[in-house]
């Protein structure tokens, strides 16, 4: 019963921090399932790459370590959903346990042609947000999706998600010269705000300050910090270019 309740309780968690949930919220959302199945002082501590887990405060803990994390609100949302089912008598261990491995296995909502076609549209519609002029739309447009592109290729390449965001930057640095330098884009900077805008860490920014006011300070200074190294990635990835012009 221990054994079973520790599976389910670290999956749930496994599933949200590789998915980039807040910390203080995988710990909460373990802590409810643990209580759901009666054990009430159960003990969690997560960070953004290891999850501490112990059914209670007697009982050995179990540790798990994160290795690679992405971006997937609806798996988080899913959990939550099993999670509220198991809290309602809903489910068994075993039942919960059996969903929770389906949904670890389930790819992502989106196939990478549209992410990028999202992440190209996107990048046009920040360049007019930020005051750029229509002409400089389709330009942006380019950018952002080819620049995404070349993020997603390079990322399955190498484990450090940096290189890859200083790659990105720099493809779409170099695309939105080539086309100010032909006369089909006007403002250079407008096209490369635009673009790079669906690189930029937000959700990391948003979950590092949300960790920080809930109280866990070493997973909201990480975050913290990785936010912090993905902008000077691509700000690194612009600057290069920018240096050759």
């Amino acid at each position: 019963m221990e054994k079973q309740i520790t599976k389910v309780c670290m999956l749930a968690g496994k599933i949200m921090l590789e998915s980039s949930a807040e910390t203080y919220r995988v710990e909460d959302t373990m802590n409810r399932i643990a209580r759901a199945y009666g054990r009430e002082n159960s003990q969690s501590y997560v960070t953004p790459t290891g999850i501490n887990f112990s059914t209670d405060q007697a009982e050995p803990a179990n540790m798990m370590r994160i290795e690679k994390r992405t971006t997937d609100l609806n798996k988080i949302a899913e959990v939550n959903s099993v999670s509220r089912r198991i809290a309602a008598g809903e489910l068994t261990i075993d039942e919960a346990l059996r969903a929770l491995r389906v949904l670890e296995k389930q790819e992502f909502l989106y196939s990478n042609t549209v992410m990028v076609a999202i992440a190209a549209i996107a990048s046009g519609c920040f360049t007019i947000m930020f005051g750029g002029i229509w002409a400089d739309f389709l330009p942006s447009l380019v950018a952002g999706g080819i620049g995404f592109i070349g993020f997603l290729w390079f990322d399955k390449l190498v484990e450090i998600r940096f290189i890859s965001e200083f790659v990105a930057s720099f493809v779409i640095g170099l695309i939105a010269i080539v086309f100010v330098q032909t006369g089909l884009g006007v403002e250079l900077d407008k096209i490369i705000i635009g673009a790079v805008m669906p690189l930029v860490p937000g959700l990391h920014i948003t979950n590092a300050v949300r960790d920080l006011l809930a109280g866990h300070l070493l997973a909201g200074l990480s975050k913290g910090v990785e936010a912090l190294l993905t902008a000077i990635a691509i700000g690194a990835g612009i600057a290069v270019v920018l240096s050759f012009v």
